[in-house]
């Protein structure tokens, strides 16, 4: 099925709609489960559903007509980072933004989690992410591609063309980063607060 979506995404890169309207049966399962884990750290009685969240993505993606699509694992994280940026901005305008508050907290699963205590907010570990992407672009990438696009390390390895020893790498490094940035923003609010 792998070939098939890539045949797919090949096909609508060069302008075939068609080829679209066949790709989304095949790829919504997945869609539906990236989704699903975003929406699983939102506070609860958020109105935001995974089937909305898939939606707006796809509405997004029809608009890229532009990508020129590498295979099944560049579309995943593409679609993850769209899912991404649709929360960040959803969570803006509902003024989750504030830390401590209603913040959307997150963490980064697998290998480890960013804090035992307290996992951060999704605006704020989008923003320790934008910083991290001036840093070195490519460890933020591997974060997106790995958190928020659910790829394993090969596949990681794959669309970002490097061997899986540097994914691993980039991982291990932009999470003790970002576990420490998302801290000390924590330790200022702390600071703040008791002032």
């Amino acid at each position: 099925m792998g070939h098939e979506i890539t045949g797919l995404l090949s096909a609508w890169s060069a302008g075939d709609q068609q080829a679209f309207e066949m790709l989304v049966p095949l790829v919504y399962d997945e869609l539906k489960r990236i989704a699903r884990r975003y929406i699983e750290h939102e506070p609860a009685g958020n109105p935001l559903q995974a089937t909305a969240l898939v939606h707006e993505a796809y509405i997004r993606l029809v608009g890229a007509s532009n990508v020129h699509w590498q295979n099944r694992a560049h579309f995943f994280a593409v679609s993850a980072n769209l899912m991404r940026r649709i929360l960040v901005d959803y969570a803006r305008s509902r003024n989750y933004a504030k830390r401590g508050g209603q913040a959307t907290h997150v963490s980064l699963d697998g290998d480890a989690v960013l804090s035992p205590e307290r996992a951060p907010d999704l605006v704020a570990l989008d923003e320790a992410l934008d910083a991290l992407a001036v840093l070195d672009a490519r460890k933020s990438r591997v974060v997106e591609l790995r958190f928020f696009g659910g790829l394993s390390v090969d596949e990681t390895a794959k669309v970002l063309k490097l061997s899986a020893r540097t994914v691993l790498s980039d991982w291990s490094f932009a999470k003790s980063w970002l576990l420490r940035e998302l801290t000390r923003g924590e330790e200022s609010d702390t600071r703040t607060s008791t002032a």
